[in-house]
């Protein structure tokens, strides 16, 4: 506790700025009587809106979701008229290498 005695004068004066420059601030507004505060009421609701711009993006459409996580689907090889049935028969190449065989335990 006396490690933080220290803290006390510096805390004493900052509540003591903020309750001064909140009582100094609530001086300066400044009344309204009803009436004044009625006309201007009515004169900006008479005023007409001014059409403010939407957003610079389209809004997307929601995805509807199945609530299933779905991988995409791999490409499946496609025989080429004109090849020979060894090509044809042959593997389809990926761009990514086989991912080995992963297994929870």
């Amino acid at each position: 506790m006396e490690i933080l005695l220290w803290l006390a004068p510096a805390a004493l004066v900052t509540v003591i700025a903020m309750v001064g420059i909140a009582w100094w601030g609530r001086e300066g507004r400044g009344e309204v009587d009803r009436d004044t505060a009625a006309r201007r009421l009515g004169e900006a609701l008479a005023r007409e809106q001014r059409s403010r711009p939407g957003y610079a993006v389209p809004p997307k459409a929601p995805e509807h979701s199945s609530g299933v996580a779905l991988r995409p689907s791999r490409s499946r090889p496609v025989a080429v008229p004109g090849e020979t049935e060894e090509a044809a028969a042959a593997p389809a190449r990926t761009d990514r290498p086989a991912a080995p065989d992963r297994r929870a335990s």
